[in-house]
């Protein structure tokens, strides 16, 4: 009877340190909240000869958005330096109001030549994570274990995860602690099969995202080409198309205000 009482105890205080760890790394404590924008380092699109790298719309809104939100935005890479920008995406029809801007902000362009090294970064130190998207994080993001665990770390302690255009390709290894696939039974969107054939790419690619998320069980919601949609199942905030960008980062930086206030109110409670 002794043991067990002694055991009881033991189960009792390793549980609460638990839950006090996840509570920890879940506050973040930033008065001013913190986005890690992971780009990719890739630039080169199988043997195609194409270059690539990330969307320029999908790095361009987002950043703006958020910063004028108040949030200060890291740039990071696998490699760190300077992260390609798909070239194909600073032609029209594809530049925008934002992106124009980006290319004359000094301040933008530093960071985007100087970004992070992801893997020297303490993720936990950041309230969200945002992944634009573009074709080169097929080769590398999506198949990085340092991303991969970030991702389902970002997960268990309730921080968003947002993921724009072929972003969610990320997703396909990354597993609940279960060991389930992360996305089965998640509503979510991505850069659709047919946009791709659009534009003559889907054969170029490493891999389908619409393809290998409903394989593994993804709710995988889209619309009309090109359009934007949003799709957010709990932790998870997805984007179709680099349209949806923009209010993409609008939904992120209003969740982010909204978890501030909700304890800014819980701390006048107390």
């Amino acid at each position: 009877m002794k043991t067990l009482k002694i055991i009881l105890i033991l189960t009792v205080i390793v549980l609460t340190s638990l839950s006090a760890q996840a509570q920890t790394v879940l506050e973040t404590g930033n008065k001013q909240k913190r986005v890690l924008l992971v780009m990719t380092s890739h630039d080169e699109m199988g043997i195609s000869g194409k270059q690539t790298g990330t969307w320029f719309e999908e790095v361009a809104s987002p950043y703006y958005i958020l910063t004028e939100a108040g949030y200060e935005v890291v740039f990071a890479s696998p490699k760190g330096g300077a992260a390609p920008i798909d070239l194909f995406s600073m032609k029209a029809p594809f530049t925008t109001p934002n992106t124009e801007r980006f290319l004359k902000d000094e301040v933008a362009n530093f960071a985007v030549q100087n970004t992070r090294v992801l893997r020297n970064i303490n993720y936990n130190t950041f309230d969200a994570v945002f992944f634009p998207g573009g074709y080169g994080l097929l080769w590398d993001l999506a198949s990085d274990s340092f991303v991969i665990k970030m991702i389902e770390d970002f997960a268990k302690t309730g921080r968003p995860i947002a993921m724009v255009c072929h972003a969610p390709g990320i997703l396909r290894d990354v597993k609940k602690p279960n060991g389930e696939p992360f996305v089965k039974g998640v509503k979510l969107t991505g850069f659709k099969n047919s946009e791709d054939a659009e534009i003559e790419l889907l054969h170029h690619l490493l891999f389908s995202l619409e393809d290998e998320l409903k394989l593994r069980g993804a709710n995988y919601i889209s619309k009309g080409n090109w359009e934007p949609n949003v799709i957010v199942d709990g932790v998870l905030m997805t984007g179709q198309s680099p349209a949806s960008a923009p209010p993409l980062a609008e939904a992120l930086a209003k969740r982010l205000n909204d978890s501030k206030l909700k304890r800014n109110n819980k701390r006048i409670k107390d």
